[in-house]
């Protein structure tokens, strides 16, 4: 028992932690406007491959992230502009985006380096294993405070919960939300970049591994706050972690099969989802789309 639970677990759920406190802090964002943003997989997929591809072109892992940053942002302004623009089902275009970038990258990453499996090994001078962390638990605090204790919070929730009684107090209804709805793709986008040039050295088809949807669901968790989303995450974390610890454990004599061992992070999502979203009271506007009184 002491060999699972020491500091090396407690580094790795918060290196695990990492990218779903990123995009699950960009959800809350979109979600907290009235968008429902279920692209975060999608998201962090395009800020993954974007960094590690524009990393070894450019040999700099910063131009790398800000260029996920961007990939993010661009992605997450199409579903903007599908959702708020043309009022869309935001949940159709979320599970759009996803299956989109399921097979983009594998499709660019066949054009760009003739393989569809992975993209070429970032040297390890390039990698930021710490940068991404240190920005995600900073960007708690700072998240609580922007929605909390600024105008430009107070706007963005009250555009979630009455965008009626907000545009009639002169605030833009579309504008709140298209600027959240970037921040989150952003956000994302940093969380996908960790992956590739942080934790790993290179993308690799599909190496989100449904992390977006865990994040959605520690969003959910956390109530669309930041804090409880914070430590909803590192429980997610603490769990994939613990999974790895297990990895060629023996339990009466018999070696603990893999595939039991790699479920548990997903089997917690399904069972935190069933248990609690029922409890969580969700902004009262999210996903009904705003039209606008003449």
């Amino acid at each position: 028992m002491n060999e699972l639970f020491n500091l090396n677990l407690l580094f790795s759920t918060i290196r695990l932690a990492t990218p779903l406190i990123l995009a699950a802090l960009g959800g809350m964002f979109s979600e907290r406007s009235g968008v429902i943003n279920i692209a975060l997989e999608g998201l962090m997929l395009a800020g993954a491959f974007t960094a590690a591809s524009i990393t070894y072109y450019a040999g700099s892992p910063w131009v790398g992230l800000f260029a996920a940053i961007l990939a993010g942002a661009c992605i997450a302004m199409i579903h903007a502009v599908v959702c708020i623009r043309y009022k869309a089902d935001q949940v159709v275009s979320g599970t759009a985006i996803n299956i989109l970038l399921t097979g983009a990258p594998a499709l660019l990453s066949g054009a760009f380096f003739l393989s569809s499996g992975s993209t070429p090994q970032v040297p390890e001078q390039h990698l930021i294993p710490y940068t991404p962390i240190v920005i995600a638990f900073a960007l708690v605090p700072l998240t609580w405070y922007v929605l909390n204790r600024t105008p430009f919070g107070l706007r963005l929730r009250a555009v979630g919960e009455n965008p009626e009684a907000a545009d009639a107090a002169g605030v833009s209804v579309n504008r709140m939300r298209y600027t959240a709805v970037l921040l989150s793709g952003a956000l994302a986008g940093i969380g996908g970049a960790y992956l590739s040039i942080g934790q790993s050295s290179l993308f690799t088809r599909n190496m989100t591994s449904g992390r977006g949807f865990i994040a959605l669901a520690a969003l959910i968790f956390g109530k669309w706050r930041p804090v409880q989303t914070m430590l909803a995450c590192l429980l997610f974390g603490f769990t994939e972690a613990i999974a790895i610890q297990l990895q060629g454990v023996r339990f009466g004599g018999e070696e603990i099969p893999n595939q039991f061992i790699q479920i548990i992070p997903y089997v917690l999502t399904i069972v935190v989802l069933a248990g609690f979203i029922g409890q969580s009271r969700a902004p009262r506007a999210l996903g009904i789309p705003y039209q606008k009184e003449r």
